[in-house]
């Protein structure tokens, strides 16, 4: 991966609109925690970089799902770069929803809804279900208990991408893929500038239905992993 050509996307063509966000995210932060990193070089790599690093993994024009949705990371600076995405943004904390909600005034993206609802519940609405080309989540859980999450929200022949610190959780999240109807396609490795840390992206292919007894619910993704 040429991460050196996303960071010059940060510094150049979408320089405004990462600013901009930069300084929503900020202030915001002053009254609802969406983030310990607060220091310019760390939201620009550990946030921004590492949000985009991603963008090729997503095709053209696709209704993605951000599960446990925070700051927005990684779909707000994705969209920024590509306005072509449809994101619904789940996050169950009412205040970050509404963050959420003014930054995509804010910025004037379109195709943006966020949701306010726990993605267990979300993954049990008809309308939500396995209607989304691809599923995403960063830093939310273990890879295991994220997969319990996200893959019901993936139609057949979409992914989940997983955004993670590395590669090591995935021996732990096969019986998970497995029972869930996914299957683990390709991870990627790379390291953010200035040693600002390794990161992986785990991509599963979902390649049948997700039974419907998951999500199981109250905690019990967290509690007893599968």
């Amino acid at each position: 991966m040429d991460i050196n050509k996303y960071l010059s996307l940060i510094d150049g063509q979408y320089f405004t609109e990462f600013k901009k966000f930069e300084k929503l995210l900020l202030e915001h932060n002053k009254i609802c925690n969406l983030t310990s990193i607060c220091d310019e070089k760390g939201v620009r790599y550990k946030h921004f970089l590492d949000s985009i690093a991603g963008e090729s993994l997503f095709s053209f024009g696709a209704k993605v799902i951000e599960i446990g949705s925070g700051g927005g990371f990684p779909s707000i600076p994705l969209k920024i770069i590509r306005r072509d995405l449809n994101f619904d943004l789940v996050e169950s904390t009412g205040k970050k929803c509404a963050f959420l909600e003014g930054v995509v005034d804010k910025m004037g993206f379109d195709g943006v809804q966020v949701r306010n609802i726990r993605a267990e519940d979300g993954a049990n609405d008809a309308n939500l279900r396995e209607k989304f080309d691809f599923a995403c989540a960063r830093a939310v859980a273990r890879l295991n208990v994220l997969c319990e999450y996200c893959l019901p929200f993936v139609k057949t022949g979409g992914k989940f991408i997983a955004y993670k610190g590395g590669a090591e959780e995935i021996d732990e999240a096969q019986n998970a893929i497995k029972v869930l109807g996914g299957r683990l396609e390709s991870v990627t490795e790379y390291q953010l500038p200035e040693n600002y840390g390794k990161r992986a992206l785990i991509v599963i292919e979902k390649i049948k239905h997700t039974p419907l007894q998951y999500p199981r619910g109250l905690g019990r993704e967290r509690k007893f992993p599968l």
